[in-house]
């Protein structure tokens, strides 16, 4: 299997914090439902 660059890989914004963040490996399978970059992202919006 050849190596991608980063650049690559499909990106989305994060919904909490604004940042544009890459496609990864662990979300594959539901790539089309990941909407934050992180679990901290994802815990602190639904403080707000």
């Amino acid at each position: 299997m050849k190596m991608r660059r980063k650049s690559d890989l499909p990106q989305k914004i994060c919904a909490a914090c604004g940042r544009p963040f890459a496609w990864r490996k662990k979300w594959a399978r539901d790539w089309e439902e990941v909407k934050y970059c992180s679990e901290r992202c994802k815990r602190d919006r639904k403080k707000m």
